[in-house]
C-alpha cells in the first residue's frame, strides 16, 4: 500500500492517488501543503534578502542616481541571487500544482478539501463596525 510520505515530488501518479484511501490522501494534502509553506517562506526570505542587499549596493555606491542603478544591474552576484529566487518560484509553483492535484481529487472523490491556497493575495482587512 502506498504511504502519503511517498508523495515525494509527486512521485505518484494520478491513478495511484484516485486509489489512497481517504485519510492517506488527507494526509498526502497536509503534506503537500507543509512542503509548499516552507518553500514559500524560503522563497520570501531569499526575495527580501536580495532586495536587501540591492538597496545596499545601491546606497553605498557613489554616484548619481543612474550610475549606482548601473551598479546594481551589473553586479553578478545579485544576478546569480536573483537567478536563485526565479529557480525557487518555479519550484514553489509545481508543489502548488501538486497541492492543487491532491485538492481536486480529494474535492472529486466527495470529501471537503481544506481551502484553498491564495498565495499572491492579500490578507483581507478585518470588517469595519456598524455605525449606528
Amino acid at each position: 500500500m502506498l504511504h502519503p510520505r511517498d508523495l515525494n515530488g509527486m512521485t505518484m501518479s494520478i491513478e495511484q492517488l484516485w486509489s489512497l484511501p481517504e485519510t492517506a490522501l488527507v494526509g498526502a494534502y497536509a503534506e503537500a501543503r507543509r512542503r509548499y509553506v516552507e518553500k514559500k517562506f524560503e522563497r520570501d526570505t531569499q526575495r527580501a534578502r536580495l532586495e536587501w542587499m540591492r538597496a545596499k549596493l545601491f546606497v553605498n555606491t557613489s554616484g548619481g542616481v543612474t550610475e549606482r542603478r548601473m551598479a546594481v544591474d551589473v553586479s553578478e552576484e545579485l544576478a546569480r541571487k536573483g537567478q536563485e529566487v526565479r529557480e525557487m518560484t518555479r519550484d514553489l509553483d509545481m508543489l502548488k500544482i501538486d497541492v492543487d492535484v491532491i485538492d481536486t481529487m480529494i474535492r472529486l472523490r466527495g470529501a471537503h478539501g481544506a481551502l484553498p491556497i491564495h498565495a499572491d493575495e492579500p490578507a483581507e482587512s478585518p470588517a469595519e463596525p456598524e455605525v449606528e
